[in-house]
């Protein structure tokens, strides 16, 4: 029997219990990926990371899966599993991560936040389905936009108050919609410290609702962007748990997402 080197951490929250908790395993050799979907969901989290070291230290692919299929990309899941990392070895103070798609994030430690570069992706419009915005009880909505690298619909609405309040029929919204992974709801932030606010429901793909999600930033952050004529913005995703981080275009296809991480859980996973 095998041993994997397992943690949970809570990503974008300065305190345990708050934000989105990722499961991270440090594998010392491949495992197939049926083991770990099974990992996936056995821990039950949104997201698992699965972290080998390549042939340099500083490289490391990582691949994510939830309980119910791979991700491609995953923002808190990624910032747990550098938190682990550089805890381990306090020598390094940046990292490159590989992912399925081939992506090269590099990592890069300040202080107490990490800093992590992620893909800038666009939206174009597309017609939500009056079915989806009834499962989500959406009445008034401003704008409807896609992103096909992550496959998530976005839908702004005016109000943080109407996005706090929002009860989902999660059976109806798995129902309403086919060929989306997830539907991401977003209003201008009425708090003094931030600039937008978010929620992110994926029943089809992940869990009813991801607490806090890095990934939606990939578009979000380009987003409100022009809406707003920034390049430094701080997000609030207004779910139960909560959670925040700073995002920040640099280029025109390059962004970073800067957050805190705390490490809740250590153990070994037999397989």
């Amino acid at each position: 029997m095998a041993s994997i080197e397992t943690y949970i951490v809570d990503s974008f929250a300065d305190e345990p219990f708050k934000g989105n908790p990722a499961g991270v395993c440090l594998l010392e050799q491949e495992i197939d990926d049926d083991t770990m979907l099974s990992i996936a969901k056995e821990l039950g989290l949104s997201e698992t990371a699965f972290v080998k070291q390549q042939s340099t230290q500083k490289g490391f692919s990582i691949r994510y899966f939830s309980p119910k299929m791979e991700i491609p990309l995953c923002g808190h899941a990624t910032l747990a599993a550098s938190k682990i990392l550089f805890d381990r070895d306090s020598s390094i103070s940046n990292i490159h991560f590989v992912t399925i798609q081939n992506l090269d994030l590099i990592i890069r430690k300040e202080a107490e936040y990490i800093r992590m570069e992620f893909p800038v992706y666009e939206t174009e419009y597309q017609i939500a389905p009056k079915e989806l915005l009834e499962a989500l009880g959406i009445v008034e909505l401003d704008n409807s936009e896609y992103n096909k690298e992550t496959k998530i619909l976005l839908l702004e609405i005016n109000s943080c108050k109407t996005l706090n309040n929002l009860k989902p029929d999660f059976e109806k919204l798995k129902k309403s919609h086919g060929s989306i992974n997830g539907v991401l709801v977003t209003a201008l932030s009425e708090k003094p410290d931030y600039d937008f606010e978010s929620r992110y429901f994926w029943p089809r793909s992940g869990t009813n609702e991801d607490p806090v999600t890095g990934g939606t930033h990939t578009f979000l952050a380009k987003y409100w962007g022009e809406k707003l004529n920034k390049k430094k913005m701080n997000s609030f995703q207004c779910s139960e748990r909560t959670g925040f981080m700073e995002v920040e275009l640099i280029e025109k296809h390059k962004m970073t997402i800067k957050g805190k991480a705390q490490i809740v859980l250590k153990g070994e996973l037999k397989i």
